[in-house]
């Protein structure tokens, strides 16, 4: 068994590997660009931890750990377009270096070439694992658009929030271990197993993005804090604590949502809080407790050898229990 740190030093010597050979480099680039940015790279690791649990060869199924990388990348390539994000891991996104058209040529080149590698699946499973992907990309598709209609809408309830991460997010962690361990050869009810283990450690995860995005510590959390409530973001956050307020807490909220004109700083500092005094960050944990607990029975249910499972279960802690 390898280590999740093993294989991602894998997948990363294999991706840095890759090299474009077709024209006009003006389309690749902004492709070699992207995915030189590196990044945590946690699906492709997850598929490979979880092909791992069954058979040791992980090379073997190098290609389609890339083509889930490089279609994640995409999709952060076009939700960098849609959000008018200026950096991406530290480094300036796509659409700021080049253009909107080359973001988006460049995008879509990413998600057929994620096809051309996940096509390189073992001949045995490719019908499986190409409708499982296919899927997944739809519904991750249909979570963004989830995502845009709540930014015109201010009546989004908390299930209707968690159907949308769930799609959002959580759907491309659960898709990686499933292929990861159809393409192993595990049971049917294995590799459903694990993809719900995905599933609930993907709304955590999205879960725990919204809560340090309140109170996390920038130098650790890699970005800003402050941005959702800037933005009026309908996050876990927002929607609870509108839901829990009292009537002078929810004027506070509504006062800092219908600003126009604000100091930035004054707006995260006053609506942080208010989080604090109805209690928000308490609310959301428990949430984010109940999902991992959820994954945990899912991960336990797979039936291999504890022994093997311990890599997943540490690197589920770290990514849940990420420093504040």
């Amino acid at each position: 068994m390898y280590t999740a740190s093993q294989l991602l030093d894998k997948i990363n010597s294999h991706i840095s590997d890759i090299r474009f050979t077709r024209t006009p480099a003006g389309l690749y680039d902004p492709i070699k660009y992207v995915l030189s940015m590196g990044g945590k790279r946690i699906r492709p690791v997850l598929m490979l931890m979880a092909y791992n649990l069954y058979k040791e060869d992980v090379s073997s199924i190098y290609d389609p750990a890339t083509a889930i990388e490089v279609y994640h990348n995409y999709t952060l390539l076009h939700d960098d377009l849609m959000d008018r994000a200026d950096m991406r891991r530290g480094k300036t996104t796509v659409h700021k270096v080049w253009n909107d058209n080359t973001a988006i040529l460049s995008g879509d080149a990413m998600l057929v070439l994620a096809y051309q590698y996940m096509a390189a699946s073992s001949s045995e499973h490719l019908k499986e694992v190409m409708d499982l992907f296919s899927l997944t990309a739809l519904e991750i598709c249909e979570g963004q658009q989830m995502d845009m209609n709540f930014e015109s809408r201010e009546d989004v309830k908390e299930e209707e929030y968690l159907e949308m991460i769930r799609l959002k997010t959580a759907v491309l962690l659960a898709a990686s271990l499933k292929i990861g361990a159809i393409l192993g050869g595990a049971s049917p009810e294995d590799a459903e197993n694990l993809y719900d283990f995905g599933m609930q450690i993907g709304v955590a995860f999205q879960l725990q993005d919204d809560l340090l995005d309140v109170y996390g510590d920038p130098a650790v959390f890699g970005k800003n804090i402050g941005g959702d409530i800037l933005c009026n973001k309908k996050t876990y956050m927002l929607i609870k604590a509108l839901e829990r307020a009292d009537r002078d807490q929810l004027e506070g909220l509504n006062h800092w949502l219908s600003a126009t004109s604000f100091c930035p700083e004054e707006k995260i500092s006053a609506v942080t809080e208010l989080y604090t005094q109805i209690g928000i960050k308490a609310v959301c944990e428990n949430k984010m407790r109940e999902y991992y607990t959820r994954a945990m029975t899912s991960l336990g249910a797979v039936s291999v050898i504890e022994d093997k499972k311990s890599e997943l279960k540490k690197l589920m802690k770290h990514l849940m229990y990420r420093e504040m």
